[in-house]
């Protein structure tokens, strides 16, 4: 599959994992009443789940090897998940407290600053294909 069409597929994906990430959000902070940090750090949690579910059923089809899941999402939640994580926490703090904005507004913010780095890694890290006989 060419470059440009997995990264529309990975752009798709990611819409819908903002959606999830944004309404875990939600719920936790404004209904469930946790802290935003935390809730953001739920939320987080549960995107790179269904980000890697889809990625490797989709975006990178072909990549997937059943025998590899485990290790491709251990790879992913070090790669993806920890670029997202420490991203949003990170940009949490000051455009919560210093642009004032709500937290998911400050977290659509936040998932936007991570994307691209977040492809990179998916396509060179996580779902890279095994060099032609090796491993």
């Amino acid at each position: 599959m060419h470059r440009w069409l997995r990264f529309v597929r990975f752009n798709a994906v990611g819409i819908v994992g903002i959606g999830v990430q944004l309404t875990a959000l939600w719920f936790l902070n404004d209904i469930a009443h946790v802290h935003y940090l935390a809730a953001t750090s739920l939320a987080v949690g549960t995107a790179v789940v269904h980000n890697f579910l889809w990625h490797r059923r989709w975006t990178w089809e072909g990549h997937a090897e059943s025998r590899g899941a485990i290790a491709q999402f251990l790879r992913f939640a070090a790669a993806n998940g920890v670029v997202s994580l420490a991203g949003n926490l990170l940009l949490m703090v000051p455009l919560v407290h210093v642009v004032h904005l709500g937290p998911v507004v400050a977290n659509s913010a936040a998932i936007g600053a991570c994307g691209v780095l977040n492809f990179w890694l998916g396509d060179c890290v996580v779902f890279r294909r095994a060099p032609p006989g090796g491993s």
